[in-house]
C-alpha cells in the first residue's frame, strides 16, 4: 500500500478510519437486507393466509 509509505504519521489514522468506515458500511447493508428478508417473508405469509379457500 503507498498510503501507508506516503501517508506519513497520519497514516495509521487513516487506514484506522476505513475501517471502521468498511466495518459500518458493512453492517448497515447487512442489516438491510435483513430486514428485507424479514419483511418479504412477513408479506407472502400475509398473503398466504388472505388467499385462503373462502367459506
Amino acid at each position: 500500500m503507498t498510503l501507508l509509505t506516503e501517508g506519513g504519521r497520519y497514516a495509521p489514522y487513516i487506514l484506522a478510519a476505513f475501517a471502521v468506515s468498511a466495518v459500518v458500511f458493512a453492517g448497515l447493508i447487512a442489516d438491510t437486507l435483513l430486514r428485507a428478508r424479514h419483511w418479504r417473508r412477513e408479506v407472502e405469509r400475509l398473503t398466504r393466509r388472505d388467499s385462503g379457500p373462502a367459506a
